[in-house]
């Protein structure tokens, strides 16, 4: 089983990926660990990714993807913002993958965003982020306004149903 649980920054995606590896017992990754310094330090700058920027990191998260699908299942947090990332995404894979879209208002978002802390992400880039997103027109679409447990709960019973 592969889980892409997506959406921009600030939708706790990190949080919900976690909590979907523990309860389903697979190994989790976060994708934001797989940027080159270069990303990191321009995103940290406010300066937005390029497409060009993106692919080596999106073919390495899509090989790391078909490597875990075909040991033990993995659970990715990643933004995965462009239906043509999610294509790279799920290129190597024989399975669906399960995708959970976390979505919320700007105004939520940028808020969870100015309370980081030691994160490299600016949140000046979170509007860039929402104006690239193309909302996928499959998975589950939970807005992130609800309770972190409630969110959670809603990830883990789509999964589950669809396993």
């Amino acid at each position: 089983m592969v889980i892409v649980v997506m959406g921009v920054s600030g939708t706790g995606k990190s949080t919900v990926g976690g909590s979907l590896s523990d309860q389903l017992g697979l190994p989790f990754i976060d994708a934001d660990d797989f940027h080159p310094e270069v990303n990191k330090a321009k995103m940290q700058s406010g300066t937005a990714l390029t497409d060009e920027d993106r692919w080596p990191w999106l073919q390495t998260l899509a090989s790391e993807l078909a490597r875990y699908e075909q040991q033990t299942g993995v659970v990715l947090a990643c933004s995965a913002l462009k239906e043509s990332y999610r294509k790279v995404l799920s290129a190597n894979n024989t399975l669906p993958i399960k995708w959970v879209v976390l979505t919320g208002s700007f105004e939520l978002l940028s808020a969870r965003l100015s309370a980081r802390v030691n994160h490299f992400f600016d949140g000046r880039l979170l509007k860039t982020q929402l104006d690239t997103l193309e909302v996928p027109g499959y998975g589950i679409k939970i807005d992130v306004e609800k309770p972190i447990t409630a969110v959670i709960q809603c990830a883990e019973t789509y999964v589950n149903q669809q396993s």
